[in-house]
């Protein structure tokens, strides 16, 4: 069987290249820095905003032109802070999913690109209407960002001036099952990540979900339509000069399917939800260790050391 050479890693963060400590192992650490020396860009992808995810990303030592993917593909930068591209929630579609999302309002976070040169947000980043659900279901979370959350009431008065960056609701697997159903009975949303999807006419919206099946917690992220974190590689994968066959990508929850549909070598993570392992096994995607036995090193030490098989699944376009 003929191999081709890995030109890009792409990694999912939670639950995938960070361990249940939220830290990345020394083994992973020493993996993606092979992969650089060996000449691949890695590429770290993540529902996490930018802020947030360079928290961990800052003094690993990778290179400072690496792309960060952040809010599920809606920005692209560098981890040196450089903006690669970045889509917009126009104001005016923000306003109607308040209305459509009445139900669950209690539970809405609305997020703004407000990135300064160090890499950091500024308050106002994240705006809530509603503290006690958002406590009740991501207390740590919420805790961890008091220093960018602004408490709007009505929170479209949040949209006065900027665009969002994207939207969220979460809270139980059962609730947010429920609220992706009610946002999906309009026409102008459709969903992400079971898929190759096309961007139908009048589509405004697309929703990306994870979920947490020990914790009973579940994340509906509202993106404007197209942005995924699989659009995003795929995008930033052509400016590089890189083939789709000579991407791995690496994650664990149903807001990767999108990469890893686009990925010459997809790797599932073995504490991912068994209804998507299913879904890997009817696709033919490699099911790797688990995010607290170093599976993204152990995926990318085999990929440096054999090369990548060609893949045996057909690799999907998304936009």
């Amino acid at each position: 069987m003929s191999r081709m050479q890995m030109r890009m890693l792409a990694v999912d963060m939670d639950g995938t290249l960070l361990g249940p400590d939220g830290v990345v192992s020394a083994r992973n650490l020493a993996a993606l820095k092979a992969a650089e020396a060996a000449g691949v860009e890695v590429v770290v992808a993540t529902g996490r905003r930018h802020c947030y995810a360079m928290r961990q990303m800052r003094g690993l030592g990778l290179g400072e032109e690496n792309a960060l993917i952040s809010s599920n593909g809606t920005v692209v930068r560098t981890i040196g802070t450089r903006l690669i591209e970045r889509t917009l929630l126009p104001k005016e579609t923000a306003r109607w999913l308040c209305a459509h999302v009445e139900e669950f309002r209690n539970s809405l976070v609305m997020t703004f690109d407000k990135v300064g040169p160090d890499g950091d947000d500024a308050r106002g980043a994240l705006v809530v209407e509603q503290m006690d659900e958002l406590t009740a279901s991501i207390g740590k979370w919420m805790k961890a960002n008091e220093p960018y959350i602004a408490h709007v009431v009505p929170i479209e008065k949040a949209l006065a001036e900027d665009d969002p960056i994207q939207m969220m609701v979460c809270g139980t697997v059962e609730r947010m099952r429920r609220a992706e159903a009610r946002l999906l009975e309009h026409p102008g949303i459709s969903a992400v990540g079971v898929g190759p999807q096309e961007r139908a006419h009048g589509t405004e919206v697309a929703l990306h979900r994870t979920e947490y099946a020990e914790r009973d917690l579940s994340i509906v992220d509202i993106l404007p339509a197209g942005c995924s974190k699989g659009a995003a590689l795929l995008r930033l994968a052509e400016q590089r000069g890189v083939k789709a066959a000579e991407i791995v990508a690496i994650g664990d929850n149903w807001n990767d399917v999108s990469m890893l549909e686009v990925a010459g070598w997809a790797v599932l993570m073995a504490n991912a939800p068994e209804d998507l392992k299913t879904i890997a096994t009817e696709r033919g995607w490699v099911q790797g260790k688990r995010h607290d036995e170093d599976g993204v090193a152990i995926a990318v030490e085999a990929a440096l050391a054999e090369g990548l098989p060609e893949p045996s699944y057909p690799i999907m376009g998304v936009l």
